[in-house]
């Protein structure tokens, strides 16, 4: 086995996604199913689609600054630095409230699959 995981052509670039969220593939392979890694982008004035996950999933939040929503719970901001764990099942979304993107890394545990996504909005 090599220790070394490269992405497909596919996960080097970045696609938006029906979440209104602007994602690119870091590290998403069936044979590491443990974790999938992303870096994700949303435009200023942007809230993502209300949804849950079937598998664990945590935001790093790298540039900008948000509102983040867990669980249906009132907003909390995110800045820099932060880390927030959504565990599987739990209904989210995150909101730039800025005025340039707002950066952050998803990690999800066991990596992520589109069978994963769950909308909550019609």
């Amino acid at each position: 086995m090599s220790h070394v995981i490269r992405p497909t052509p596919p996960q080097r670039r970045e696609s938006l996604t029906r979440e209104r969220c602007y994602i690119r593939e870091i590290v998403n392979n069936p044979g590491v199913p443990q974790v999938s890694l992303a870096e994700c982008r949303v435009e200023a004035g942007v809230t993502t689609e209300l949804h849950r996950l079937s598998v664990d999933e945590w935001y790093v939040i790298v540039d900008g600054q948000g509102l983040m929503e867990v669980d249906r719970a009132a907003p909390v901001a995110v800045v820099p630095g932060d880390t927030v764990v959504v565990p599987k099942g739990t209904p989210q979304r995150i909101t730039n409230n800025g005025m340039s993107d707002l950066r952050f890394q998803c990690i999800c545990m066991p990596r992520f699959t589109p069978s994963c996504y769950e909308a909550l909005e019609p």
